[in-house]
């Protein structure tokens, strides 16, 4: 039996391009995540690239983030920002969003929602 990644099953690097692009004109674009939008520098550009980049490894295609950077230390990395249910949740909201909007499998974005939700919570480092 031939197993696939999900990074396959979503359609390679083209697709997880165009989701990080499309997260981030929804967070750049959309008054609900205007909290979430304030954590980011003006431009975009640089946390775009990363996230692709993230994504392409952490949905089981080519270890981008890794090679450039490094082990993610999520926690980490995100340690100077203030994030709490409500930040995690808005970026949860938006990835779903994204999701939606490029047209990834509705079975594929539910079992990505539970792996993204777990990762969003994990960053939290503030109460409420």
């Amino acid at each position: 039996m031939e197993t696939t990644t999900t990074y396959e099953q979503i359609g390679g690097d083209a697709t997880i391009a165009r989701l990080a692009a499309r997260f981030y004109e929804l967070m750049d674009g959309i008054p609900q995540f205007e909290g979430l939008r304030a954590m980011h520098p003006e431009s975009l550009e640089g946390s775009r690239e990363k996230l692709y980049m993230f994504l392409s490894g952490w949905t089981g295609g080519p270890d981008l983030f890794v090679e450039k950077y490094g082990h993610p230390r999520l926690r980490q990395r995100h340690a100077p920002f203030a994030i709490g249910e409500a930040e995690r949740d808005q970026w949860v909201a938006c990835m779903v969003l994204a999701m939606e909007d490029i047209g990834i499998d509705k079975e594929i974005r539910a079992r990505l929602l539970q792996n993204f939700f777990k990762t969003a919570d994990f960053m939290r480092n503030t109460p409420g």
